[in-house]
């Protein structure tokens, strides 16, 4: 099969069309022909060698924890696929090799995958997995609900832009950060927006004067976890994916995505159902992942990126 895999750490250039083995099924696991992989900001960070402190990394190395595709092979203990099924994955394993989503065919245990859903296309399908768990686990962590007054940390964002429309079926006003240009976005999706910024809680405290009952943040900067800690009641119900110190200095909680079957279900029964809209803001083929994950690093997305695979 054909990948983008790297054979050494660093800009998002290293990345090279290379010809692998395809991979074979296990006992338990099942492998996927790729129809497309969601790009995400972890995925540069894991092709600069950011992450060899936290997973095991063995060169050469495919990256990409998001997918969507057509199972091509089933393992002989695995009941919950067959061949044709079309799934959705995070298909995030205990070590980094040449086992990522960015390449022809991947393979995963049944706990990385859900059923596609049915309403998006398979671009649109790849970019739900890590983003929407991330959403869905942090809100659950800070216990959101019905009545909740919740503020979303750069709420436009891949993950932000799920948290809202997750946290607004659940029954929560959302007041959610973004730049000026994607304040109109956010209403769509049923958010309050406020610029981030100098003054934030000022704008906060304008729309909610009693203050916020959960927050979620998706940026990891001081001051958005400071200004949750000045606005919320009970700090435990301040969560943050993305600096584990600063939240829990702050008294709030830090939240880990995890792969989780049930919960991938969940999201594509939302989108199947209308309550979850998934923005794609640009697709590039698979050849061109090194471009997909410079746009990436220029922090400006709103939704997501994907890469296709022919």
């Amino acid at each position: 099969m054909k990948a983008m895999a790297q054979t050494e750490y660093g800009d998002p250039e290293v990345l090279t069309w290379t010809e692998l083995d395809d991979p074979t099924p296990g006992p338990d696991t099942v492998v996927i022909d790729v129809k497309a992989a969601g790009v995400n900001p972890v995925d540069w960070k894991l092709v600069a060698g950011y992450l060899q402190g936290a997973f095991p990394h063995y060169l050469p190395l495919v990256p990409g924890w998001d997918v969507a595709g057509v199972v091509s092979a089933v393992g002989p203990a695995v009941q919950e696929y067959a061949v044709g099924d079309e799934v959705i994955g995070y298909v995030r394993h205990d070590h980094m090799a040449a086992n990522g989503a960015y390449a022809e065919r991947i393979s995963a245990h049944p706990r990385h995958l859900a059923p596609k859903p049915t309403s998006v296309d398979m671009a649109a399908a790849s970019a739900l997995p890590l983003a929407g768990l991330t959403a869905l686990q942090s809100l659950r962590l800070a216990g959101v609900g019905e009545g909740d007054t919740v503020l979303v940390h750069a709420a436009a964002g891949g993950v932000g832009s799920f948290a809202v429309q997750i946290a607004v079926d659940l029954g929560a006003t959302v007041i959610g950060t973004a730049s000026e240009s994607n304040h109109e976005y956010l209403r769509s999706l049923g958010a309050i927006p406020v610029a981030y910024g100098d003054g934030l809680v000022e704008r906060v405290r304008e729309i909610a004067p009693d203050g916020i009952t959960a927050s979620v943040d998706y940026v990891g900067t001081s001051e958005a976890i400071e200004a949750s800690a000045t606005l919320i009641a009970d700090p435990s119900r301040s969560v943050s994916n993305v600096d584990p110190t600063a939240i829990t200095e702050a008294g709030g909680r830090y939240g880990f995505v995890r792969p989780q079957a049930d919960d991938l279900a969940h999201l594509s029964m939302l989108v199947d159902k209308g309550v979850l809209a998934v923005e794609v803001q640009q697709t590039f083929p698979l050849a061109d992942a090194a471009k997909a994950l410079r746009t990436n690093m220029d922090g400006h997305v709103r939704g997501k990126l994907v890469l296709t695979v022919d």
